[in-house]
């Protein structure tokens, strides 16, 4: 759909040619084993096959939502319907996936499965038109990533529609799935807030989402999150500050006052830089090192 052209330069200048992979499994093996690499996904099951079909690739990302990847293989085949069904299936069936996160990681991770975020990723050497506006149609989170596989073993993902903006789907909890002790969610500490802050707050969000059009805003559980391909700014608050999590090396920036080096350390969110936003000065700090993050990403 879109035209990139890659030039070699090293002597002179040589315009490198694009190919497909010849077996389409060679692409999903690639990806199965760099999935942290390429998408900041953790990857769980390669064909899992279920009485419905068989789901080329399952993973599972850095805000625990679930991560689906289809990958096209002719002209002729459907991805996108595919992948959509899949997807159904899969809300119908969390159990299912849930399992599969304990048994790889543990139960901890399992229960902080983000059911409302699942994300289908299909992945084919060309789409058209029709696919990026069926896409915006359907109002789900399927990115469409064109791949162009280029000589001197160079492979570019173009990622279509990052744009995409989408509602969260409702968690429907079942009993069994109901925690025992009750705990504070990012919606719940918003709310507590002081009257300072949460103007702050609100001129923080719109800083973010105004960086540009492809910056997806996620109401996590216990965070937000802020992303166009991967995480570049998460937020976690408690009643009198706002704390923001930047995947920036913390030996590679100026640390100040209110910032910490998170390395190693738990926390709600993705990123080893904190920084503490109290009041207006401390929010101007804090927007020169989000601009820092989204331009790295």
């Amino acid at each position: 759909m879109s035209e990139i052209k890659i030039y070699d330069i090293s002597s002179g200048v040589v315009e490198l040619q694009n190919s497909s992979y010849k077996l389409e499994s060679e692409l999903q093996h690639l990806i199965e084993k760099n999935m942290e690499v390429l998408f900041s996904v953790d990857f769980l099951a390669t064909e899992y096959a279920f009485s419905g079909g068989r789901i080329d690739s399952l993973g599972i990302d850095e805000n625990n939502c679930p991560v689906i990847f289809e990958y096209k293989r002719n002209m002729n085949e459907n991805v996108i319907n595919q992948g959509l069904f899949y997807l159904e299936w899969l809300l119908d069936h969390k159990a299912n996936f849930e399992l599969l996160v304990r048994n790889q990681f543990d139960k901890k991770r399992a229960d902080e499965i983000e059911w409302g975020s699942p994300i289908v990723y299909c992945i084919a050497n060309e789409f058209t038109k029709f696919d990026v506006n069926a896409v915006k149609q359907m109002q789900r989170n399927i990115q469409l990533v064109e791949y162009k596989k280029y000589e001197n073993d160079l492979l570019v993902f173009d990622y279509l529609n990052l744009d995409l903006k989408v509602n969260p789907i409702k968690e429907q909890h079942t009993p069994s799935r109901n925690r025992t002790t009750k705990y504070r969610t990012i919606k719940d500490r918003m709310e507590t807030l002081t009257p300072e802050l949460k103007p702050i707050l609100k001129e923080l969000r719109m800083f973010i989402t105004s960086l540009s059009d492809e910056v997806s805003e996620l109401i996590m559980k216990q965070y937000i999150a802020y992303k166009k391909i991967n995480n570049f700014v998460t937020i976690d608050m408690t009643n009198e500050k706002i704390q923001i999590y930047l995947p920036l090396n913390p030996d590679k920036v100026e640390i100040k006052d209110n910032m910490r080096d998170m390395c190693g350390v738990g926390h709600f969110g993705t990123g080893d830089l904190e920084i503490l936003i109290r009041n207006e000065k401390e929010l101007q700090i804090a927007t020169e090192y989000i601009e820092k993050s989204f331009n790295q990403d």
